[in-house]
């Protein structure tokens, strides 16, 4: 593994400590390859997150934020079924946890199951600009 400068550590970004510590959770979860997922853009400011996860029921999912991070799980309980049948199984039939880290302004819109695939609709809500003016005072 390589060692990266993160920007972040400039004197002149104050306040970005939580920024880094997001970059650092996407990196850790880019890592997992498991299940596989798509990120396509489907507008300008929209996302279609699409997770591969045959098999799972809508009741074996779940979908929240926390903390501008994006968390999909997906449970397994024993689907009654003996082990020793399988001839081959090639079918992951594990749990897992995928998260993605979002911006500010980022909002899950909803999820959809189908054909073995959990789509994830994520919209940007572009904030209102304003510019705050700042009072000068001075000592007497």
């Amino acid at each position: 593994m390589t060692t990266r400068t993160i920007l972040f550590d400039s004197p002149f970004l104050l306040g970005f400590e939580h920024t880094r510590a997001l970059i650092e959770r996407a990196a850790k979860a880019a890592a997992d390859s498991y299940p596989p997922y798509n990120v396509e853009q489907t507008g300008e400011t929209r996302v279609c997150i699409t997770l591969a996860v045959a098999g799972f029921s809508p009741e074996q999912l779940s979908v929240t934020v926390e903390d501008n991070q994006l968390v999909i799980c997906g449970r397994r309980e024993g689907d009654g079924r003996n082990e020793s049948a399988y001839l081959h199984r090639g079918i992951a039939a594990r749990g897992f946890m995928r998260n993605f880290v979002l911006a500010d302004g980022m909002e899950v819109e909803g999820a959809t199951l189908e054909h073995g695939l959990l789509h994830i609709d994520v919209v940007r809500v572009e904030p209102l600009r304003q510019v705050v003016k700042i009072a000068i005072r001075t000592h007497p």
